[in-house]
């Protein structure tokens, strides 16, 4: 199972002016670093959680249905099923009906129930291929405060410490952000 970002975010959950605000921060002469910081914090906070904070195209790839054709999709929330699509022995892809499979949304992780008469891929390596949309929502008020809390402290932390350490204590989150992202992190069954 792969799965990639087809559509990344088209803003970020915090803003330049918030993290300023954050930082204390009254020019705008480290905005681009500033920018840097918060995409990569986002990027840190989704892979901690699995969560997708603000909405996002996904693409997953699968040799063959799992067990009872139940697909625990990768990150949450989901907010819709664009396309399933398996590739026949030729290569060709097959899209299947919407009525073909159903989205369960609100469990964790969220799943994708497809029917037993749906066709298999039978191309083998990523014969299957599932995309779909992820996030809180397309606005940054839509994301959850603890998250957009927990971007705004790694943002801090990484402008404060902008060398990379070999102190093994200063590795991964710092404690306030993974106390806040914590809560959020869906695990992996």
């Amino acid at each position: 199972m792969t799965a990639i970002v087809t559509t990344p975010p088209a803003v970020e959950p915090v803003t330049l002016e918030e993290a300023r605000a954050q930082l204390r921060v009254t020019t705008s002469e480290e905005d681009a670093l500033l920018g840097r910081l918060i995409a990569a914090a986002r990027g840190q906070i989704e892979l901690a959680t699995r969560r997708a904070l603000i909405t996002q195209g996904w693409r997953l790839y699968l040799d063959a249905w799992p067990s009872g054709r139940v697909v625990r999709l990768p990150v949450a929330p989901v907010a819709s099923v664009e396309a399933v699509t398996v590739y026949d022995g030729d290569g060709l892809p097959v899209a299947l009906d919407p009525g073909d499979y159903r989205l369960e949304a609100a469990t964790s992780p969220p799943r994708l129930k497809v029917a037993t008469g749906a066709p298999a891929g039978l191309k083998g390596f990523n014969g299957i291929e599932i995309d779909f949309t992820a996030g809180y929502g397309a606005e940054t008020g839509a994301v959850p405060g603890p998250l957009r809390q927990a971007v705004l402290l790694l943002v801090a932390h990484w402008f404060e410490h902008r060398e990379p350490g070999l102190d093994p204590a200063a590795l991964g989150l710092p404690p306030a952000v993974a106390s806040l992202a914590g809560s959020y992190r869906m695990l992996r069954l």
